[in-house]
C-alpha cells in the first residue's frame, strides 16, 4: 500500500512539472520574422513585457514593447501574454501564456503555455525564456 501511494504521489508531482509543448501550425517557422513587437498589458505592473523584449533581443531579433496603439507599422509578428503571479511567502511568477500574431492579419500563428513547477525556483527571466524559446525554435 505504501508503495502504491509513493508511486502516485511521484506521478503527480512529475505532471505538476511538465509544460506542453508550443503550439504552431507544422511547417510555420517563426525564426524567419525579424520585427517583434511585445503589446505592453495595462495591468503589468512587473515589466514582464521588457523580460520578453529582452528574452528576444537575446534571440536576435529586433523587438520592443509599448500600447498596441504605438505598433511600428514595420511589425511582423505581435506577442500578446498573460502572466498569473501567486503569493507564497514571496510573490512570484506561476504561469505564463504566450501568444504571436501575424501584425498584418491579428491572426494567431502559435501560442505557449508555461507553469512553473511549484518546487523550481525558476525566475520571471527564466519563465520567459522556457516560454519564447520554444516558439522561435526552428521546426
Amino acid at each position: 500500500m505504501k508503495k502504491i501511494f509513493l508511486s502516485v504521489a511521484c506521478l503527480l508531482l512529475l505532471a505538476a512539472c511538465s509544460s506542453p509543448p508550443a503550439h504552431r501550425p507544422a511547417g510555420l517557422n517563426l525564426a524567419r520574422f525579424k520585427k517583434i513587437f511585445v503589446e505592453h498589458r495595462l495591468a503589468d505592473d512587473r515589466g514582464v513585457d521588457e523580460l520578453i523584449v529582452r528574452e528576444l533581443q537575446r534571440l536576435g531579433y529586433d523587438a520592443s514593447s509599448g500600447p498596441l496603439t504605438m505598433t511600428p507599422e514595420d511589425s511582423e509578428v505581435i506577442i500578446a501574454y498573460d502572466d498569473e503571479w501567486n503569493w507564497d511567502f514571496t510573490l512570484y511568477l506561476i504561469e505564463l501564456d504566450v501568444q504571436a500574431r501575424d501584425a498584418r492579419t491579428g491572426k494567431i500563428l502559435a501560442t505557449k503555455h508555461y507553469r512553473r513547477p511549484l518546487i523550481s525556483g525558476k525566475s520571471p527571466a527564466e519563465m520567459v525564456q522556457a516560454a519564447i524559446d520554444p516558439l522561435f525554435e526552428r521546426p
